[in-house]
């Protein structure tokens, strides 16, 4: 009987701290920063040829850990500034305010109810480099 109760501590032990290292699992990805991995701002997925990536800086996973900022990036083969920008408009956001593709770049501050999203798609070599973020709402 002590031998079997031993075994079902030892195996609540294991469950709980492969529990604990799966909650813990997001932060050490690489795409860290996706609430929803293959999804634009968790509203459809990635557009076609796009690839996501998270910034590698510690302090920026820190921030997103924490709750401080969210954001998501992208890149694109060929110079292609509105293939996210289309997602979120179609998942809600309205343009606030832009400034006009330059054929270098295209900012856009979007809004969604209290919501508010920085949009910076720049060229990146041959292709285009897509950031998307924002501070909470408080």
């Amino acid at each position: 009987m002590k031998g079997v109760v031993w075994v079902v501590a030892a195996l609540a032990l294991l469950v709980c701290a492969g529990a604990w290292w799966q909650s813990g699992a997001r932060w050490r990805g690489d795409l860290y920063c996706f609430e929803q991995p293959g999804r634009v701002w968790g509203l459809a997925a990635v557009p076609a040829g796009g690839t996501p990536i998270c910034p590698e800086s510690r302090t920026v996973r820190a921030e997103v850990r924490a709750g401080q900022t969210r954001v998501e990036q992208f890149t694109f083969p060929g110079w292609q500034p509105e293939a996210v920008l289309n997602v979120l408009k179609a998942g809600g956001f309205t343009q606030l305010t832009a400034r006009p593709d330059d054929g270098v770049q295209l900012e856009v501050v979007l809004t969604r109810g209290r919501e508010r999203v920085m949009y910076l798609a720049a060229h990146q070599g041959p292709g285009t480099f897509v950031t998307v973020s924002s501070a909470p709402a408080r």
